[in-house]
């Protein structure tokens, strides 16, 4: 699942590339995945220059000159791939978008739960009015954090993955985030204290900002490769926590892995 870390470098590899560029033909080879919010054909889609390419919260946007908007939400398994015209690539693609710049951005979905939308407005897509503020967004100071976190209730990783809560940390970065914190991922929130949510706010600033350094550093033009790799707990169970050495657990449910620490991170799932 792409988050915001994954997005921001790939919105800005794809700013220096697709920026100024004409959307020439658009190719829905799988109509399930076009929301198309103009109805019809996807032809308000085509003919304009893409202005900018941006990322709000999960979302990426591309607007167009014409005033409509292209809007990419991968949700659990969704992809771009970037490359030119002529090249074959594996895969078959759900959506094309041909550029005048001799190169083609493909939409891929691997278990069908991503969508692509063509809109006229923003607040026309399905939760992207509700989103939160930017997890990264230097407004967000820690009272406002604390302030908002108040509001909500339930454990604490489901509260850090809610986009209206704070925007573009999906299941990967909550693990991540928790970890540093060293924060049990069940924990409710009304139990944390004033202390620990200072730790929260840091932890969520230090492991988003280092590993959009570390995805520059990886991802190059490829950025339908997810890079994991360099995660502390993510998709480690069964590993060597690399903190304490105890091996790190995993629980499944509800398509999700939670990764955790049951030393560094020390809980217990009965109600708190």
């Amino acid at each position: 699942m792409p988050e915001l870390p994954d997005l921001e470098v790939i919105s800005d590899y794809l700013r220096r590339e697709v920026v100024g560029a004409e959307v020439q033909q658009v190719a829905v080879l799988k109509p399930i995945v076009l929301r198309n919010l103009y109805g019809g054909a996807p032809q308000r889609g085509a003919g304009s220059p893409v202005t900018a390419v941006e990322r709000r919260g999960k979302f990426l946007l591309l607007p167009l000159a014409s005033g409509a908007f292209w809007v990419v939400n991968p949700m659990l398994a969704g992809y771009l791939r970037y490359h030119a015209t002529k090249e074959r690539v594996p895969g078959q693609p759900f959506l094309r978008l041909v550029l005048s710049n001799g190169h083609t951005l493909a939409y891929y979905d691997r278990v069908l739960m991503g969508k692509v939308y063509l809109t006229p407005r923003l607040d026309l897509v399905p939760g992207f009015a509700e989103l939160g503020p930017e997890a990264l967004d230097p407004r967000l100071t820690l009272p406002a954090f604390a302030g908002r976190l108040s509001h909500y209730h339930g454990e604490i990783k489901g509260i850090l993955t809610n986009q209206q809560f704070v925007a573009g940390i999906g299941n990967a970065y909550a693990d991540e985030i928790l970890f540093c914190a060293g924060l049990y991922p069940f924990r409710k929130r009304k139990t944390l204290w004033p202390a620990e949510v200072s730790r929260l706010y840091d932890c969520m600033h230090s492991v988003l900002t280092a590993a959009i350094a570390t995805l520059r550093e990886k991802m190059g033009p490829n950025i339908h490769e997810e890079r994991r790799d360099f995660l502390a707990v993510h998709g480690k169970g069964g590993s060597p926590c690399p903190r304490c050495g105890a091996t790190i657990s995993e629980i499944r449910a509800l398509q999700r892995i939670t990764s955790f620490c049951r030393t560094c991170q020390p809980g217990t799932l009965i109600q708190q």
